[in-house]
């Protein structure tokens, strides 16, 4: 890892009304004459940003927050950066969630260094239709599907329900809950209204698979490393409850589901399944073009076939997300990850 002390600025979007975060001072040491007990505070769950922020000050670079928040003036302070390296955390532009793709091609027009997927990558993983073509033209097995925009069919395999139905364009499981999974035609056209009317976007229609969620990370560039893979244990949710990883799974922390499920590297994998994993995730990973780091999003039936569900760019690296999981498991620290992930922007970009 290079030794070599770097400006980068962390770059990341506000997705709803929170202040930006800077980093904050060290606290002074009281005196020992003057110290006294104090209760125990429990720790503040810190953003992703503030924890990147910290290994690359560990690191020894000299890390900066930027903020893009919808402004004119937030692109104007972009191009006037003269960052080292662009660590780029970006998932929306004034709440819209498709444009991270922009901010990226934006970096490219600028001629700035950045982290992670290129505006290409981030388009096909985005249209989960289109990346299913794509995994159909390179032989990777994914659920049969079919596309439907208010009334219109866009494509479609001789599907069967169960079927899930989901926005083919939202992420980190915008869009999917209890309700996502249908088994008759009544509650699918139900189901695609809702997509169509909640986010003004196609519905993807999908085959649901039974099995294991695993998740492979993947690092690196020319020769890309699947490190352990990692799974979330649906096992336990309430009876007649999906197992799927909606937003009752992820976000909403008040429910059941949230509390019962939990994700863990996947230790009880025969060598030949790990086997097939990581090639299909790494036929993922090079055929949408993803790069320094992404996370595919697999299913492992019972009989061992392994569907791809979707691949993430640029996934979260908060030290409780699966891709630090998986990358502790390989025997990296969280600064090392980091490290690694800018040291692959760096030989892309030649930083010097």
């Amino acid at each position: 890892m290079s030794k070599e002390k770097l400006k980068i600025t962390v770059l990341y979007d506000l997705l709803e009304e929170e202040p930006q975060s800077v980093p904050p001072p060290p606290p002074e040491k009281p005196s020992r004459a003057k110290r006294k007990p104090t209760r125990r505070k429990k720790k503040k769950e810190m953003h992703d940003r503030e924890e990147i922020f910290e290994a690359l000050v560990k690191l020894g670079h000299e890390p900066v927050y930027q903020v893009v928040d919808g402004r004119d003036q937030s692109l104007i302070a972009l191009a006037r950066g003269d960052a080292d390296l662009y660590f780029n955390l970006t998932e929306s532009y004034n709440g819209d969630d498709t444009m991270d793709m922009n901010l990226a091609a934006y970096l490219d027009l600028l001629g700035k260094a950045y982290t992670g997927a290129g505006p290409h990558a981030l388009y096909l993983a985005q249209d989960k239709a289109l990346a299913k073509k794509i995994f159909a033209f390179h032989g990777i097995r994914t659920p049969f599907f079919a596309t439907s925009y208010k009334g219109k069919l866009d494509h479609s395999h001789d599907i069967a329900f169960p079927l899930i139905v989901k926005p083919t364009s939202e992420d980190g499981s915008i869009g999917i809950d209890t309700g996502s999974v249908v088994g008759s035609v009544k509650e699918l056209m139900e189901r695609i209204h809702y997509i169509h009317e909640e986010f003004d976007s196609p519905a993807l229609i999908e085959e649901y698979i039974e099995g294991r969620e695993l998740y492979a990370a993947v690092l690196g560039n020319d020769n890309p490393e699947v490190l352990p893979m990692v799974e979330l244990d649906l096992s336990k949710l309430p009876e007649g409850t999906p197992k799927i990883a909606g937003k009752e799974v992820k976000w909403d922390k008040d429910t059941e589901a949230y509390r019962v499920t939990k994700s863990a590297v996947a230790e009880d994998l025969d060598e030949e399944v790990v086997k097939r994993l990581e090639e299909t995730a790494l036929s993922v990973y090079q055929a949408l073009k993803l790069r320094d780091y992404g996370r595919i999003d697999m299913r492992l039936t019972n009989k061992g076939e392994v569907y791809v569900i979707e691949a993430n760019p640029n996934p979260w690296l908060s030290t409780g997300a699966e891709f630090h999981m998986a990358a502790r498991k390989s025997g990296r620290t969280y600064p090392q990850l980091i490290g690694e992930i800018v040291d692959l922007a760096r030989s892309r970009y030649a930083v010097s």
